[in-house]
């Protein structure tokens, strides 16, 4: 996700909620990725979190008052509202989703809210009740009617006690929300995409089974570029090390089978489909309903598995889009040129698997694109982030037609 934010300028504003010191974990998180963060807080998130932390965090003073003298004068709320990619508010109390959606400017942040034409993201946090209070739901439709974005609320317990909604959305998915905030170039904006990502667990007996080594990093890199880009996107999970993005729909499965069902239940529907999962090609003819003991070798009589991908490519309308992937240990692009012929696949994804460089397990992979009647285009050593990109880009110039194995 680094290349989201590498060169970008974040304003994150602090407003008073509970939640205020949790900003000291988000600005970190954005420094690492390569923005650059502008910190501001209300004088209520003062007496909550000190300014000291994160100017430490993020290298740059914090902006406290309107007119407080400064030793950069170009550090003002117009200066600053130009030169902003992104006005993230986390935690954003009632009181601030007020002010911004009526137009109220009595201190830095919303004076600059309403000077700025960069993406607004709200991440709110308050009580439950003042959450639910029809004047702040009424003020959070009208900022989302005027394009400002949103982030949570979690539910759960509250400092106050309470349970319900007004959490502050774990950190992670304000992360994301951002990335996808940042992203001007909506070109997916309608389009539906299914995406399978993971593993299989294929059961032995209750508590053994045979597995692969997918972590659903690929799946997730492909899940949050074709959010940042517009579309819905639902991710048919497999056990995985890492978790779909928050604003995906997430439908968890396990076995080879149940994952089949699943995609097939939701691909007619879609506008691309890309099978990023490590699909079990084998299960257990006779799963053990009892744990079986050690008494000495074991053989087990496997049987193949259905071939998802295909199955959706038959069955593929037209103007849909229908993507695979190969993972082989030699003779990457050759065989993974057969795999496209032999599925009826629009495009696949070749990764090189198996040593230390492996693709399995890594955040990046050797990698070539193998499009229907064009050369197999080799990517070199890219992130997965990258990788996806590259594909969803394939994948979009495919959209409408009959898909280049049709064609």
């Amino acid at each position: 996700m680094r290349a989201r934010f590498t060169g970008k300028t974040v304003v994150l504003g602090i407003t008073g909620s509970i939640a205020a010191y949790k900003a000291c974990e988000i600005a970190s998180r954005l420094v690492e990725l390569g923005a650059k963060v502008i910190p501001t807080m209300t004088r209520s998130a003062r007496e909550l979190v000190g300014p000291a932390s994160l100017e430490a965090i993020t290298g740059n003073r914090v902006i406290l008052e309107m007119f407080e003298p400064l030793p950069n004068p170009e550090i003002e709320h117009i200066a600053v509202a130009r030169r902003a990619d992104l006005f993230l508010i986390a935690p954003a109390t009632a009181n601030i989703l007020a002010k911004a959606a009526h137009g109220i400017a009595d201190d830095w942040l919303s004076t600059t809210l309403l000077a700025t034409r960069a993406p607004i993201l709200f991440a709110p946090a308050m009580n439950t009740m003042m959450y639910l209070h029809p004047a702040t739901q009424a003020n959070i439709a009208l900022l989302k009617e005027r394009g400002a974005a949103f982030v949570g609320p979690g539910e759960g317990r509250l400092a106050c006690g309470e349970e319900g909604p007004g959490r502050l959305i774990e950190t992670p998915c304000i992360l994301e929300a951002a990335a996808m905030a940042l992203y001007r170039d909506k070109d997916l904006a309608g389009r539906r995409v299914l995406i399978s990502s993971g593993a299989n667990q294929e059961p032995i007996d209750p508590v053994r089974f045979i597995g692969n080594a997918s972590t659903g990093r690929m799946g997730r890199a492909l899940a949050l570029e074709a959010l940042c880009r517009g579309a819905q996107v639902c991710v048919i999970a497999g056990p995985s090390e890492v978790a779909p993005p928050c604003a995906a729909e997430v439908v968890h499965v396990r076995t080879a089978a149940e994952m089949r069902d699943a995609v097939m239940a939701r691909v007619a529907d879609c506008d691309m489909f890309f099978s990023a999962a490590a699909v079990a090609d084998y299960r257990v003819a006779a799963v053990e309903q009892a744990k079986m003991k050690r008494t000495g070798p074991v053989t087990l009589e496997l049987i193949p598995n259905a071939d998802i991908v295909a199955e959706a490519a038959r069955n593929r309308r037209a103007g849909q889009v229908v993507a695979g992937f190969a993972a082989e240990t030699e003779n990457v692009p050759e065989n993974a040129a057969q795999k496209l012929a032999g599925k009826g696949l629009d495009l696949i994804l070749a990764n090189r698997v198996g040593g230390a460089d492996g693709a399995i397990g890594a955040e990046d992979s050797e990698a070539w694109l193998i499009r229907a009647k064009h050369p197999p285009e080799a990517l070199g050593r890219a992130s997965k982030s990258e990788i996806a990109r590259r594909l969803v880009d394939a994948a979009a110039g495919l959209l409408g037609g009959q898909g280049a194995a049709l064609g």
